[in-house]
């Protein structure tokens, strides 16, 4: 008898593992996110499940089939003008599965993953989609095409100044012509919603919206050139931020977010630059991932130096970067002093992925603590916002006056024309200069101005 019910019990087991293991996972929405080179479409799923992605050319699609799954509702489709995607559909397939349909407007390389549940999300298949597979190679062609053109016009340039006796014509592009390029960095983005505040206030909204100020401000000035790393609400890889930053030629890199602590206590702003140890790691991968391969680091070729030599140098390079991180930290943090309450007085180092570049001077600002309601309160205020970019800004410049790269001269002006609303010392405090300044440069007597007066800014 005993054995009969070991039996019995054995079989229930095996019929509930089983029934486990069959059970159906919901596709319950969709979410998407574009940024310009790729698209992420996040699919909410109740339970994991098996699936398989693959493409399909004339007409070209991507394919999803989910293993035992259906959907528990239509399937939201994209914006008439969106770059890849056309249409979005769906259909039951042998009776079990869901097939899921993307027409795409051009070819795409899909990468996939299935996530498992977070504090805020649950199961997820995530599916990444790069637009610009077919294109690197023409880019990349016409790139070296113009090297040689560029090679070719100037020994054409130098081979007449030799014969004719007259100076070479100087180019646009030259470093006379030279601007900062200041890479601009809002954390988190798309499915990233990063630290999220008691009113849910969303880090990735407010820190972009800082980060927008904070361009215009850059754009300004006429030494200067914003580039953002993101430019809408989508993720980007943290090493691919630094990747751009470096594409863009950057001369600097801020990286912008707000803190969050489970103590709502907790308040005020903080400036990291990259720790020695972030630095040591790095710099062991650099040399493992580019060993054979060609790569500038300071405008040097590494493909062809010993491991010593590639190691000094490199060593070299991140010395001078970190130093530079550190000194404009300190700029940053200086001027955070005047408009709030600072969570640490010193620069904090850390080993940020965002702050690793071995040539760019590399700095995250947390712009106060989210998780704190006053502060999450202050942080959803554009004037507040505007602070936070007018402190960064002039941090940018107190650092630049002294140490502007060769060629780049910060002195120079701009022209300001007055708006509704806005007084002289605003305007000074906007642009980092003193009242004094702009009084004398503009033979102003007192604090009297009249909106649509352009005003000359001293800039350096």
């Amino acid at each position: 008898m005993r054995r009969l019910l070991i039996f019995f019990s054995f079989l229930f087991l095996l019929s509930l593992s089983g029934q486990l293991a069959a059970k159906q996972a919901y596709v319950k929405a969709l979410r998407f996110w574009t940024a310009p080179e790729s698209t992420r479409l996040v699919f909410d799923l109740s339970n994991s499940a098996s699936y398989r992605v693959f493409t399909l050319d004339n007409p070209r699609r991507l394919v999803i089939d989910l293993k035992n799954s259906r959907k528990t509702r239509s399937l939201i489709q994209p914006p008439v003008n969106h770059a890849v995607i056309s249409s979005i559909r769906s259909a039951p397939r042998h009776k079990r599965d869901l097939r899921i349909v993307i027409d795409l407007k051009k070819p795409v390389a899909p990468k996939s993953q299935i996530l498992p549940p977070n504090k805020k999300y649950g199961y997820r298949l995530v599916i990444d989609l790069n637009h610009h597979i077919k294109t690197q190679l023409k880019t990349t062609t016409k790139a070296k095409n113009k090297v040689k053109i560029r090679k070719y016009a100037t020994k054409t340039i130098a081979r007449i100044a030799k014969k004719k006796t007259i100076s070479p014509v100087k180019t646009i592009g030259s470093k006379q012509s030279k601007q900062l390029v200041i890479a601009i960095d809002a954390g988190h983005g798309g499915e990233d919603a990063g630290a999220i505040g008691p009113r849910k206030t969303k880090e990735k909204k407010v820190v972009f919206a800082i980060a927008k100020k904070l361009q215009r401000l850059i754009r300004n000035h006429p030494r200067m050139k914003p580039v953002m790393i993101r430019k809408g609400d989508y993720y980007v890889g943290l090493r691919q931020r630094m990747k751009l930053a470096r594409k863009a030629k950057a001369d600097l890199f801020i990286s912008i977010h707000a803190d969050a602590f489970r103590n709502r206590k907790v308040k005020g702003a903080s400036v990291f630059a990259l720790s020695n140890k972030g630095a040591t790691s790095e710099m062991a991968r650099w040399l493992a991932k580019h060993e054979n391969a060609a790569d500038l680091v300071g405008g040097v070729s590494l493909d062809d130096k010993s491991d010593v030599l590639k190691t000094v140098l490199l060593d070299l390079s991140q010395t001078a970067t970190r130093d530079a991180s550190y000194e404009v930290a300190e700029k940053v943090l200086r001027n955070f002093r005047s408009i709030g309450k600072l969570h640490s007085h010193s620069v904090q180092k850390a080993g940020f992925m965002v702050l690793k570049s071995p040539d760019i001077p590399s700095i995250l600002v947390e712009t106060a603590f989210i998780s704190n309601p006053q502060e999450e309160r202050k942080l959803r205020s554009s004037k507040y916002q505007q602070k936070m970019a007018k402190a960064i800004y002039r941090g940018i410049l107190d650092y630049f006056q002294y140490s502007a790269p060769v060629g780049i001269r910060m002195a120079a002006t701009t022209k300001h024309k007055i708006s509704r609303g806005e007084t002289l010392s605003e305007i000074a405090l906007q642009y980092g200069v003193s009242m004094k300044q702009l009084r004398s440069l503009n033979k102003i007597a007192g604090n009297k101005i009249r909106i649509g007066q352009v005003l000359s800014i001293p800039q350096g």
